[in-house]
């Protein structure tokens, strides 16, 4: 069960969790207060002395509004509501009344520097009508700073799809509760800017997505030799510079030991990696392998396949990337029980989603956990909002990565990370975990516009900063 600072609630888990506290006796203005006074102090860092507008809509989003106006009022911010209607429920109605500022109606133009979006919360799923859709875009092209309050009105919260065209963009966004899955699924986190979380005590919710967090790694015992660190292979292909990467990557991961499969030449192959030109089949009599990777640079032709069948047919824990996702086909997985892991992009998971016969749709973290369930692998679903499913129900969203991220290459990166990570002997949902985080701080050590080969290098001191 993931901590409650880094779990990531749906509407109705929101609620819930909302509920648990009300009946343990706090009142909803009570929460309330702590949800708005505690974004209350996300926007005057941000604001400072510039005068501020809080739009606020009818329902206990609005009412967070009035009392994020009222706490900056105090504060002797200099502060303005705009009021869309009037509140419609109990608790914003208490909050309005203990707001004691300029409240100006919805044809009035504030003078303004930051506006804060209190419109409407995480519980919208319609689109906004053309009145208050308007109203926000005026409002946020006369503000030079916009902050929004939870989710930004008109995005929805449970699967980040904005329900508006030509929806504002936010430097900040401060998530009251807990995170939401919008706050990491496209198209929606892309206009959030920054986000940041006010807790108000919600526990722990059974079931719910967990948000990837920097793992805490251990440094080899003393006792440590590089087999009991873990042996990867790298199955090589076609284009063994994919592979290359993929191995260089897996080398600062933490595996002790890492060998590239592959019968072919290697060009530009570091001294310190092993490049194992013997068959493929000899090569896997090996016992001693505690993960394979294979995909990377594999092809697409019988010897590619071959080569994927081979890999299947062993005992070993194996993370499936890029050609193997395309040649691979339920039957191949008919006899397995070790672990497996595969690391789609947006492409490979539609294809799988139909080999599996996965066709009920719905969120991208619903589509990703049902093809986990359906196949028994652990699914990377990677891309600009990566997702995480495990077979038996975890899930996980990251963080957003770098846009950098987007060059031929980094997905062999991401493999070789979390090959790695499988490798060492962490539990296949971990490992992906683990690999998806170094993935995304390497990209956060490089400066812009690197490559896939700078990346690789950086995964080593990435993992250096989690000892």
């Amino acid at each position: 069960m993931p901590r409650p600072d880094s779990q990531i609630l749906t509407v109705a888990q929101m609620r819930a969790a909302e509920q648990a506290l009300i009946e343990r006796g706090t009142s909803v203005d009570q929460l309330m207060q702590i949800a708005g006074r505690g974004a209350a102090e996300w926007v005057w860092r941000v604001a400072g002395r510039r005068r501020v507008t809080v739009l606020c809509g009818p329902g206990n989003n609005g009412g967070d509004g009035y009392v994020i106006a009222e706490a900056l009022r105090e504060r002797g911010g200099t502060v303005c509501v705009v009021a869309a209607c009037e509140p419609r429920t109990a608790a914003a109605r208490t909050a309005r009344a203990l707001y004691h500022g300029e409240v100006l109606a919805p044809n009035e133009a504030p003078v303004g520097e930051v506006l804060v979006d209190c419109l409407f919360g995480s519980g919208l799923a319609r689109p906004l009508d053309d009145g208050d859709a308007a109203l926000l875009r005026r409002l946020a092209d006369s503000h030079a700073m916009r902050i929004a309050i939870d989710v930004p009105s008109g995005i929805d919260s449970d699967s980040g799809a904005a329900l508006n065209p030509d929806l504002p963009d936010w430097q900040l966004t401060v998530a009251l509760g807990a995170w939401k899955p919008a706050h990491f699924l496209m198209p929606g986190c892309a206009a959030m800017g920054g986000v940041r979380l006010v807790p108000i005590g919600v526990d722990a919710v059974a079931g719910a997505a967990q948000l990837v967090t920097r793992p805490a790694l251990a440094a080899p015992a003393a006792d440590s030799h590089k087999y009991r660190r873990g042996l990867l292979g790298v199955v090589g292909g076609a284009m063994p510079g994919a592979a290359l990467l993929a191995a260089r990557a897996a080398q600062g991961a933490g595996a002790g030991y890492v060998r590239l499969l592959t019968d072919l030449s290697v060009p530009g192959a570091p001294a310190d990696l092993v490049v194992d030109g013997a068959t493929l089949a000899d090569a896997l009599a090996d016992p001693r392998y505690n993960a394979l990777l294979v995909g990377p640079g594999l092809g697409r032709d019988g010897v590619a396949r071959e080569r994927l069948t081979l890999a299947l047919a062993e005992p070993f824990p194996v993370v499936l990337d890029a050609d193997a996702l395309v040649l691979l086909a339920p039957r191949l997985l008919a006899e397995r029980s070790a672990p497996l892991i595969a690391t789609p992009h947006e492409g490979e998971l539609q294809a799988l989603e139909r080999a599996f016969d996965c066709t009920g749709g719905g969120t991208r973290p619903d589509r990703v956990r049902t093809l986990a369930q359906r196949s028994g692998m652990v699914v990377v679903a990677k891309g600009p909002d990566t997702v995480i499913a495990a077979p038996d129900g975890r899930l996980a969203m990251a963080p957003r990565a770098s846009s950098w991220l987007s060059t031929a290459g980094t997905g062999d990166v991401l493999a070789g990370a979390i090959a790695s990570r499988l490798a060492t002997g962490a539990d296949p949902f971990v490992a992906a975990c683990q690999g998806v985080w170094l993935h995304g701080a390497a990209a956060r050590r490089c400066a812009s516009g690197f490559s896939a080969g700078q990346l690789a290098a950086a995964v080593q001191s990435a993992y250096a900063a989690c000892l």
